[in-house]
């Protein structure tokens, strides 16, 4: 039985730190014995791998020049290369003038450059993931890196994996692309690609099994939670998205603030000299969460490299550990040499803007870095609404004379205005607003951003009222609001909102849920718009006759009011996709609602339910969904024909073949193409509009449909377009435990195209 390291040189069986958290019957000495797959181990890998650059020719290149660098550097100067300094970024490295290496500037976050002037508040990362579009996701990222590059800013916190979305209720799911691995794997492919070919270091976060805000640092209960998955789990659905943002060339990662098989992410060895470094060939540099650190030569030889935003417990200490033998002076290099090999490989010692980050209290020059990513914002805030309900083709509106409008989020919110510091962020209540004060267009904490204006719903539904010489009304505060006798459409806007620190607690409001029903009593023609960080439940009124269509918003951004009536008027047809399951209720997600850890000293989160999270978890528990993963409806119709499978050739073999050193993101075989699926789809509407067929396959010994491909296509009203989807070893492969690599099982596959994750059209067979 092994034994799993806690604080103080404390050892816990694997099965004893289970006791009170899992009901698994057997008993050992007064213990709980759990299988060993229910529970991941954290065995010590040690020393962390040397970055050396690998196969890739740029960063060769990278490190050869930042050894020559870190050659020159005292010893002193390498210390304080690896933590973080006083400026006026979020983060920032001190800079050695004698050798030309200049300040770096770390900047949130995922939905833009937070706490700045004249820079665009983008679309959640939640919203990008609902347009189920490589194309929009990549020229997301472009725009992201453009503003970033422009601002002096060398690494970008984002793009975002972790969390993934296990808890239904978890704070910070928002920041992520959605609930799926394969669609957050997508995400930051194009995201990383984007950012990174703008010269800025994107920095991936955060590794790894970061699903909840609760309890998730230490404090006076204790240590924080633990997170336990088993190694298949770990890597089949936590680990694969950043494989995508490995390749793409990620220059830096985040670790976490929670333990992960009771050893902290930011020293645990096995995460980042075992799978990271190792596994997975990566050559970039490990930056802490902010205070995530909680041991000095710990975390050293565990594989973190820079430690923000302070020493902490480096600096001096670290020179001591390094003088005395505790930590190797070649582990120092080698931090530092990351950290420099970064710089390098994305370009920015030649010509990179200075640094034009400054307090708003503070008199400084005015930077524009916007360009016009606002049509793009409004573009991605548009393909990112899901239209869930049309009764008799309620949507598009055309041309309404009169209309009444309802619900605070129709409105700007008041408190920003008054108090301009939130737009800075906070953890409560920020620029992501609370319920009840405001439109909502993104989450908040570390992550929100910071709009240099924004258009409410109400202003853009109003201006297209005027231009129709039409006739509006409107109550954003009252929760039982007149209705208007003349009125075509009453449209009521709701939100539902979450932030870092704090995990939700409902899917659901009784102010707003009240207030639905109540325009919905007096109104024949209602029509509910949902803004929110996340999943938001409706049963409590979605079948009330009166409510003729529902879109979910999500977090559009700064131009929420124009996307939202480019939809409602039928500009553009809606083709956003659900990005995690909608229940019928909140207890339906089990286990998978809340973030309860127990109580103690050493809070354990137990990872029982595998790979079955999200769909996967209602696909195996046969629950029906209110909307499944993939779910959305458009303006028009289509159909599904001619589905083939052709084999591209390729190594079939059951492991890849060995690399030395591997290649970042893994194994090349992984990533080969192996087979191309087929289908036509035809749009048999009357409207033009835009499909996003979707791929699922049964792999042996796994959930029976695993999402393996999507893709969002133009169809011209009566034209027909071929989509292709392609499969690669990865997307067939488990993860063995026992030989620690991909698997290619031999034998068939079966394959399932459809509308969504339940709205299957064809379906063929993958025989490998």
């Amino acid at each position: 039985m092994k034994s799993i390291p806690l604080l103080g040189g404390l050892l816990l069986s694997s099965h004893q730190v289970l006791a009170q958290s899992d009901p698994r019957v057997a008993s050992l000495d007064g213990f709980t014995e759990v299988p060993d797959p229910y529970y991941g181990q954290s065995p010590p890998v040690y020393p962390t791998p040397e970055g050396d650059g690998g196969v890739d020719k740029s960063w060769q290149n990278a490190y050869a020049r930042a050894r020559e660098l870190v050659s020159q550097m005292t010893l002193d100067e390498k210390v304080n290369m690896t933590h973080g300094h006083e400026g006026d970024c979020v983060g920032n490295t001190p800079s050695i003038e004698r050798l030309g290496i200049p300040k770096l500037c770390f900047a949130d976050g995922p939905s833009g450059i937070r706490g700045q002037e004249f820079v665009s508040a983008f679309p959640a990362q939640i919203t990008v993931g609902a347009t189920f579009d490589r194309g929009l996701m990549k020229r997301f990222g472009e725009a992201m890196g453009m503003e970033y590059f422009r601002k002096g800013i060398n690494v970008a916190l984002l793009p975002v994996a972790g969390p993934l979305g296990r808890i239904a209720r978890a704070g910070r799911n928002w920041e992520g692309f959605g609930a799926d691995p394969y669609l957050s794997g997508a995400g930051m492919k194009a995201v990383t690609t984007g950012v990174q070919d703008q010269g800025v270091i994107v920095q991936s976060k955060h590794w790894l099994l970061n699903e909840q805000e609760y309890r998730r640092n230490p404090g006076p209960e204790g240590e924080s939670l633990s997170s336990n998955a088993d190694d298949r789990t770990i890597h089949e659905l936590y680990v694969f998205p950043f494989m995508d943002s490995l390749k793409a060339g990620a220059a830096s990662l985040m670790c976490s603030y929670q333990r992960v098989n009771n050893s902290y992410g930011c020293q645990n060895s096995k995460l980042l000299n075992g799978i990271l470094k190792t596994e997975l060939g990566f050559q970039g540099f490990v930056t802490s969460d902010w205070y995530a650190q909680h041991a000095g030569v710990a975390s050293a030889n565990a594989g973190m490299d820079l430690v923000m935003p302070n020493q902490a417990f480096w600096g001096p200490n670290l020179t001591e550990a390094v003088n005395n033998g505790s930590v190797a002076e070649t582990r120092l290099n080698d931090m530092v040499t990351r950290i420099l090999a970064a710089w390098y490989y994305t370009g920015q010692d030649d010509g990179y803007p200075e640094v034009a980050v400054s307090p708003y209290t503070e008199q400084h020059p005015i930077v524009d870095v916007r360009g016009d990513n606002a049509a793009l914002i409004r573009e991605i805030g548009a393909a990112g609404h899901i239209l869930v309900k049309n009764v008799n083709n309620t949507l598009p509106l055309k041309k309404p004379r009169y209309l009444s409008v309802y619900g605070y989020d129709a409105r700007l919110g008041d408190s920003p205005w008054e108090n301009p510091a939130r737009f800075g962020g906070g953890y409560e209540v920020n620029f992501g607003w609370n319920t009840q004060n405001g439109t909502l267009i993104t989450g908040g904490g570390s992550g929100t951003s910071t709009p240099p204006y924004l258009i409410s719903p109400f202003d853009a539904i109003q201006r297209r009222v005027m231009e129709d010489q039409g006739t509006v009304r409107w109550d954003f505060a009252a929760i039982n609001p007149p209705v208007y006798a003349n009125s075509e459409a009453c449209l009521v806007f709701i939100n539902g909102y979450a932030s870092e620190a704090f995990d939700r607690l409902s899917l659901q409001d009784e102010f707003s849920d009240q207030l639905v029903k109540n325009v919905a009593t007096n109104c024949s023609n209602t029509i509910v718009v949902i803004h929110s960080a996340g999943i938001r439940t409706v049963d409590e009124w979605i079948e009330h006759p009166n409510i003729t269509a529902v879109v979910y918003g999500l977090l559009p951004g700064q131009e929420t009011g124009n996307s939202i009536v480019d939809v409602l008027y039928g500009d553009i047809s809606p083709s956003g996709r659900m990005p995690f399951t909608v229940a019928r209720n909140e207890s339906d997600y089990g286990h998978l609602l809340n973030s309860t850890v127990g109580s103690g000293p050493y809070p354990q989160d137990n990872f029982t339910e595998g790979l079955y999270i999200d769909y996967r978890y209602f696909d195996k528990h046969n629950i029906t969904p209110r909307y499944e993963f993939g779910y959305g409806l458009s303006y028009s119709t289509f159909s599904y024909a001619d589905l083939s499978v052709d084999s591209l050739g390729g190594n079939t073999n059951e492991y890849p073949t060995e690399q030395v050193p591997v290649p970042q993101g893994g194994p090349s075989d992984i990533w080969d193409v192996l087979f191309n699926v087929t289908v036509n789809i035809e749009n048999t509407g009357d409207v033009d509009a835009n499909e996003v067929p979707q791929l699922y396959v049964n792999i042996a010994t796994a959930p029976a449909r695993q999402l393996r491909g999507f893709d969002r296509v133009h169809i011209a009203c009566g034209a027909t377009e071929q989509v292709t989807f392609p499969v690669t070893r990865r997307d067939l492969s488990i993860w063995d435990v026992v030989a620690q690599k991909w698997k290619l099982q031999k034998g068939q596959y079966p394959i399932y195209v459809g509308a969504s994750s339940r709205d299957i059209r064809l379906t063929g067979t993958i025989e490998v």
